[in-house]
């Protein structure tokens, strides 16, 4: 069927709905039977190609091949020699390898399911009316035959016939290239042929957006159905991007891998030169270096960042801030400006009628009522757009109910409020007659009056009776009080048209209205928390400026009254004045949305990280240019929902900065687990490098790969866990440019690399020299493995494991005391743990510990080597105490 060329109830009898919609057990039938509303998506990579990816690591199969030579070794030896058994340390290095590729698919997968699980509550949600309610539901679920309610800044959710539109405008650019916003109509078109997209007045497609007006559709075609199931192809082989930390961490794994490669090959020369080439010597000398190799590599470094992030990002789901691009977390750290709209975001969004002004109050609350598209609940609340929904309330409070009100004066036309106009207009029959009623700013509508309703009836405008309303107006809003006015014009006709410049002339002024959204209790705090934080709060409204300045003096925003301005005033500034003189407002009222992306721009010239707020069509530009744009997810379009970085689902500033908050714990913990993950590597390295340089092996490449897996990555992941350290909020915001190092972070590295060096390598000689009673000759033996080295090895291996898991500990505060410290680390805990148990096992147990190239240890050793291990805690809490009085000295 043609449906741009069959009328409305033709459309609908052959959809099988009517103007009421569907029944919610129709609609379930469909849904199950057409499935979801959701164009195809990109095929998911199965669990085995996944395990896969992760043996062709480049380390991986560095130690596979590792492992086939040491196998292949043994068995041409055994061979030779009538007895063979198969290595055990082939063994271990396999299935180190294998539940290294096992757990790298399970964190894989968990970062994936919570970007999945985000993506969840950040799904698209459509007005569909069921059963003669209007209900919302996720765009997804809607199905052929459903009547949907499109208003400006909807996103349209699937391909639908129109069959009800008030000046319903269209941008449909994304389908037909056409950048003007098409008209729309809900009337046939007539006329026989294909007619082109574009030309479809009466129909709208998914993937465009309404821009003005409002109508309602019946879904004609779903998901793959619909004109942009067409071109989903392209659609589907998007790809998630990385975060420029991530990308940083990824540049820094590839420098060291080449590092790694290029020490490997000199190490592998000198032990050839030191030790001659022989099978068995060049085979030492190969697993020295992969040793080295393993020893070097943080290669979890990535996958716990990802992690982290992901885990970070679903917890702030949870605190009502839905992140929807990860880049977001690194930036909101940053964040120097915030410039928040007032109205349900400082304020409760729930506004109330307290004052008015007029000579008929029964025509000033019929006008109010009418002229709104909020609509009454079953309990007689107002339901819809929080301004009018206090209008309509209003008119209730005063005995006048809307549904009686629509049945006596139906509406049959309207002029839409728009931000440029302030206003709205809507016309009514009346008795064979019509009745206007446009309603908006008082001073734009005051411009638009030629007279006044009295208590003597009708009378010119005089000068006197505008500047009493004037007066009245300004004594409301000095009492931060939004003020609404309302006019009428009586018509022997319906307009001709429904344009501003047609109808909203000759106005008779009605009355004012005074109402008050009161302020969120829980934002003056954030207020607070924000000056704490080296954050300035910025409002901008498009309320009186005499109402933002009450609201903002209240909240602690500004101190004076020069501390704001207007659009207009603004408008008369120009650019590179208002870059200079940025700093002199906090306060914007009565601006024009495009008045944000100046404000955006100034603040950024100036280096500040700003993030901006909206809810609006015409907000998408100064969202997407900020650093961090803010959409709202209760009164935001799918505009500027789909152009932001964060949605408030609650639409509070207190969210904002409780993000802000959890962006930088987020951003620290990263850090700590950086800093904990490159220092133990380090430690490793130079263990490895000293003991070559001095002529003996200090571990095997088995060990390393053990620590590694045990006692680097599982404390790494908890560090993610970590919860905001006391100063987190009154520290200055970092800046975006600094590099991963920053901070002193490489100076700590090198330094805690080295300590825990120092302690493994003295724990190598405790070992070997009290307890193995070993000799120098002994220690630089070129057949190493006897029963005295082992006592170094296996005490050492204790040592650094211990140190690693003590050492993440530290890395709960990267300058603060963890003793000062009053949260504790549940998931810290239960990885030290899991290490200290499972080491304690590998060392205490024989077959085990024989296993692993190193010798069932006695009680003392074990005692000793923990202890050593344990001396990392008190050396960098010492150090600790002067980067705390640097830091002091630096903020004084």
């Amino acid at each position: 069927m043609k449906f741009y060329e069959a009328s409305n109830d033709e459309v609908l009898n052959h959809l099988g709905t009517t103007e009421n919609g569907l029944t919610p057990e129709e609609a379930q039938s469909r849904l199950e039977k057409n499935g979801k509303n959701k164009l195809v998506e990109g095929k998911k990579e199965s669990l085995i190609h996944r395990f896969f990816k992760q043996l062709a690591e480049p380390m991986t199969i560095i130690l596979i091949v590792a492992a086939a030579i040491s196998a292949g070794v043994e068995i041409y030896n055994g061979v030779a020699s009538g007895h063979w058994e198969f290595p055990a340390d082939v063994v271990i290095i396999l299935a180190v390898v294998l539940i290294n590729a096992i757990l790298g698919v399970f964190q894989e997968s968990k970062a994936e399911k919570a970007i999945e699980a985000l993506q969840e509550i950040a799904a698209a949600t459509s007005k569909v009316i069921r059963d003669g309610k209007q209900i919302t539901v996720k765009s997804e679920d809607l199905v052929v035959g459903d009547v949907i309610v499109l208003e400006a800044g909807d996103a349209v959710p699937a391909d639908a016939r129109i069959i009800e539109c008030a000046s319903m405008k269209i941008e449909e650019a994304a389908l037909t290239g056409e950048s003007v916003p098409v008209t729309k109509q809900a009337e046939a078109l007539s006329g026989e042929g294909e007619v082109s997209l574009g030309d479809r007045k009466n129909m709208v497609f998914m993937g465009s957006t309404v821009v003005y007006g409002r109508g309602k559709a019946v879904v004609t075609g779903t998901g793959m159905d619909t004109e942009m199931g067409k071109i989903a192809d392209a659609l589907s082989n998007a790809s998630e991007g990385k975060t420029p930390l991530q990308i940083k961490l990824a540049g820094l794994s590839k420098i060291l891998t080449y590092l790694v490669i290029v020490v490997c090959v000199v190490i592998f020369g000198v032990q050839l030169i030191r030790h001659g080439v022989g099978l068995n010597s060049v085979l030492s000398s190969f697993m020295l270096s992969i040793s080295l190799a393993v020893a070097a590599i943080p290669e979890g470094l990535a996958t716990v960042v990802t992690i982290v992030l992901s885990i970070g990002v679903t917890n702030m789901s949870r605190r009502s801030a839905i992140i929807r691009k990860l880049t977001a977390v690194e930036t909101l750290g940053c964040t120097q400006i915030i410039c928040s709209d007032k109205t349900g975001t400082l304020t409760q969004n729930k506004m109330t009628v307290v004052e008015d002004y007029t000579f008929n109050r029964q025509l000033l609350a019929t006008a109010m009522s009418l002229c709104s598209d909020a609509e009454p609940d079953e309990n007689g609340d107002a339901v819809g757009e929080p301004t009018e929904c206090a209008l309509v309330n209003y008119a209730t409070k005063n005995g006048y109910l809307k549904p009686a009100l629509k049945k006596a004066e139906p509406r049959v036309g309207e002029v839409p409020f728009d931000s440029s106009r302030k206003m709205m207009t809507t016309v009514h029959s009346v008795g064979g007659k019509y009745m206007q009623y446009t309603k908006g700013a008082p001073d734009e509508i005051l411009m638009r009056c030629t007279k006044i309703l009295t208590a003597d009836g009708v009378k010119p405008l005089a000068d006197e009776a505008r500047a009493d309303i004037l007066a009245n107006n300004k004594a409301m809003a000095d009492k931060a009080l939004r003020v609404l006015a309302a006019a009428y014009k009586e018509l022997d006709a319906e307009p001709a048209g429904y344009t501003s410049e047609a109808v909203e002339n000759d106005l008779c002024f009605v009355g004012l209205v005074g109402m008050i959204d009161p302020v969120r209790p829980e934002v003056k705090p954030a207020i607070d928390e924000c000056r704490s934080a080296g954050i300035r709060p910025i409002m901008i409204t498009g309320d009186h400026k005499d109402t933002a300045v009450a609201i903002a003096l209240q909240l602690g925003i500004i101190k004076n009254y020069d501390q704001a301005i207007t659009g207009a005033e603004l408008d008369k500034i120009s650019d590179e004045d208002f870059d200079v003189a940025v700093e002199n407002y906090s306060v914007y009222a009565r601006v024009q949305p495009e008045h944000k992306t100046r404000i955006v721009n100034a603040w950024q010239k100036k280096g500040r990280v700003t993030a901006m707020t909206g809810d609006g069509v015409n907000d998408a530009p100064s969202i997407k240019n900020a650093d961090i744009g803010v959409g709202m997810g209760i009164t935001g379009t799918d505009v500027t929902k789909n152009v932001a970085d964060m949605i408030l689902a609650d639409d509070n500033f207190a969210t904002i900065v409780s993000a802000v908050g959890e962006g930088r714990r987020i951003y620290d913990n990263i850090r700590k687990a950086i800093q904990f993950l490159l220092a133990s590597n380090l430690s490793e390295v130079l263990a490895i490098f000293f003991a070559t340089i001095i002529g003996f092996t200090i571990f095997q490449p088995v060990q390393l790969l053990w620590i590694n897996l045990i006692t680097d990555c599982f404390p790494a992941l908890a560090l993610g866990m970590e919860k905001p350290e006391a100063d987190v909020m009154s520290r200055k915001p970092r800046d975006k440019k600094e590099g991963i190092f920053a901070g002193g972070l490489g100076l700590a590295v090198a330094y805690q690399g080295i300590l825990v060096t120092a302690i493994t390598l003295i724990s190598f000689l405790v070992g070997h020299f009290y307890f193995g009673k070993g000799t120098w000759e002994s220690l630089f033996a070129l057949e190493a493995g006897g029963e005295i080295s082992v006592h170094g090895t296996t005490m050492a291996f204790l040592t650094l494991s211990m140190c690693e898991v003590f050492h993440s500990f530290n890395m709960r505060s990267l300058h603060g005391s963890i003793f000062a410290m009053k949260n504790q680390n549940k998931w810290l805990w239960g990885a030290g743990a899991l290490s200290l148990l499972l080491t304690t096992v590998v060392v205490l147990v024989e077959p085990i510990a024989k296993t692993f190239g190193m010798i069932n240890i006695g009680i003392g050793e074990y005692a000793v080597a923990v202890l050593l291990g344990f001396l990392v805690i008190p050396v960098v809490e010492l150090v600790k105490v002067f980067y705390r009085i640097s830091d002091k000295k630096h903020n004084n």
